[in-house]
């Protein structure tokens, strides 16, 4: 069979050879700057204001609150339900910016979609990437 036509069900050697290597050289890059990443991706505190400004929240890299602000002026408004959708809604703003910045700080070292779906717990989605990977259909960006 020496005219590159692989057999159906018969694994992909050459794939899985360069997915390997790939492999190799994006372990020597985490070494060198994975650590510099993961010390900034740590220190990542995002905060988001409520459209009238009178909430702010400050997240830090996993969404979790590290500081809720609340303006005296919105008690004239006296809502309680209104409040909490507006402190959930804010939090939430703020976890996914939080999110956002720590995908592009690992960016260079891990595909955003990758880094995304393991920051979401998704770890199907994680999963089927690294079998098409390892099965030649993406070697892309490590």
């Amino acid at each position: 069979m020496g005219d590159g036509v692989q057999p159906v069900g018969e694994p992909d050697v050459a794939g899985m050879q360069a997915y390997a290597d790939e492999l190799r050289r994006t372990f020597a890059r985490l070494q060198d700057d994975g650590l510099d990443r993961l010390r900034d991706a740590k220190t990542v505190q995002v905060t988001e204001k409520s459209q009238d400004g009178l909430v702010a929240a400050t997240v830090g890299p996993r969404g979790e609150l590290i500081r809720l602000d609340i303006d005296p002026r919105i008690y004239r408004r006296p809502d309680a339900r209104a409040l909490a959708d507006v402190i959930t809604g804010t939090v939430h703003r703020a976890a996914e910016s939080a999110q956002r910045r720590v995908v592009e700080i690992f960016e260079p070292l891990i595909p955003a979609e990758q880094m995304r779906a393991y920051l979401d717990g998704d770890a199907e989605a994680a999963m089927a990437r690294l079998a098409d990977q390892m099965a030649g259909r993406e070697i892309g960006h490590l």
